[in-house]
């Protein structure tokens, strides 16, 4: 039922579409008292949007972004569902070969490694990695010189994503043929391909074809050079699993066919985040506390920004909200502000929102709050927002 640190995973809850309610209400009745969240995550949600990857990407192969949630078994679920990883950190390779994953399934999609992280790639394995500068070849070179590279480049657009990497990664139009010179000509490495990332929660779906088109230029530079054939086409993140996919995918899939004609000797990976994990967590808070205060109420809840709604990852207008009474319901609704437990005055998690009117121990229910929520946890005020639990089920269709 529940997923513990180490991966393991015991009895999953086999139930349907609508006994997610019922679920919940039983677990805080029996497991948890006021003070202490959980979540949920649905592996049926997982197998779902994994059929609709490979239906709409039948030739991308996923390699998910650890950093967006490292819950274990979620996981082990990709992991068994065919998908590679993408991992950031010596930690993060960690925790994706404590699963049995073969470090050949990942790829170190970070261009500025700290020397240890890189020796310890090396160590373990893991022969795929990204760079965008001479200094960060010099570095592969002295301590993984065995490590195949891809050259983060910079996409032409990122404005049409809610967050753009462009000021921090990739390499700019001018940088390429000096990198790939460098790399392969003077380090005498071996550069077998390009990557480039349009920017968290791509909005323009034209923004990839753009970034397509330059790695296109990349690789015509790589012929010019001399180069041996580069085989690998990393195209990043950006999805959400929204009716925007479908149109992205379909300008994807378009794009590799246009500058991409001959494709047999080329490998098309890509480094999803959000789109699997976003819509598979809920999160289950207590209400700890209540003031009314004339026509408005405020509640404090076991959870805020200090854990899984840090104000720089975590994106209110895609969750949804449901309240849960655990003894009298009450149909008047009121305007009303939900904090944390902290004593950060900042730790508010909605403002002004109409919920009915609760009661110590009733339950808010956050959905869609798999992405960049746990992950983010700290122990801030002596809240252990790190080791907040997750409760494994499978939802069905009856």
């Amino acid at each position: 039922m529940m997923s513990t640190d180490f991966g393991k995973i015991s009895r999953v809850h086999n139930i349907p579409k609508d006994g997610m309610t019922n679920l919940i209400r039983s677990i805080a009745a029996e497991k948890h008292e006021a003070g202490q969240p959980f979540y949920l995550l649905d592996l049926a949600t997982i197998e779902r949007l994994m059929d609709k990857w490979n239906y709409s990407f039948p030739n991308i192969k996923p390699f998910y972004a650890v950093k967006c949630n490292n819950e274990p078994a979620l996981v082990t679920k990709l992991a068994k569902l065919g998908a590679n990883f993408d991992c950031a950190s010596l930690l993060e390779i960690d925790t994706v070969l404590s699963h049995g994953i073969s470090p050949n399934q990942i790829i170190f999609a970070n261009p500025c490694k700290a020397i240890s992280h890189i020796k310890h790639a090396a160590a373990v394995g893991v022969n795929l990695t990204t760079f965008d500068s001479k200094l960060e070849v010099d570095k592969i070179k002295k301590w993984h010189p065995q490590c195949h590279l891809l050259l983060r480049i910079k996409a032409p657009s990122d404005s049409g994503s809610l967050r753009p990497l462009g000021k921090k990664f990739g390499a700019l139009p001018e940088e390429i043929e000096p990198l790939l010179h460098y790399a392969c000509n003077v380090a005498g490495l071996k550069v077998v391909g390009v990557s480039f990332h349009v920017g968290s929660i791509a909005q323009d779906p034209n923004i990839y074809r753009e970034a397509i088109a330059s790695a296109r230029g990349a690789f015509d530079v790589a012929d010019y050079l001399g180069i041996p054939k580069m085989k690998i086409l990393n195209i990043g993140g950006g999805f959400r699993s929204t009716p925007l996919f479908e149109e992205i995918a379909g300008v994807v899939n378009e794009a590799v066919r246009n500058y991409f004609p001959e494709p047999n000797y080329l490998t098309i990976i890509a480094e999803p985040g959000r789109f699997f994990p976003e819509t598979a967590f809920t999160l289950v808070t207590h209400v700890i506390g209540k003031r009314v205060r004339g026509e408005k109420i405020e509640y404090w809840i076991d959870e805020g920004i200090y854990g899984s709604f840090r104000p720089t990852l975590y994106n209110n207008c895609f969750v949804g909200t449901k309240t849960i009474s655990m003894k009298e319901c009450c149909e008047i609704c009121e305007s009303s502000t939900i904090y944390g437990p902290s004593c950060d005055s900042l730790d508010a998690v909605a403002v002004d929102i109409t919920l009915p009117e609760l009661q110590l121990d009733d339950l808010i229910v956050f959905y869609n709050m798999g992405a960049y929520s746990k992950c983010a946890g700290t122990k801030f005020n002596g809240f252990d927002m790190l080791s907040t639990p997750t409760y494994l089920v499978s939802t069905n269709s009856t």
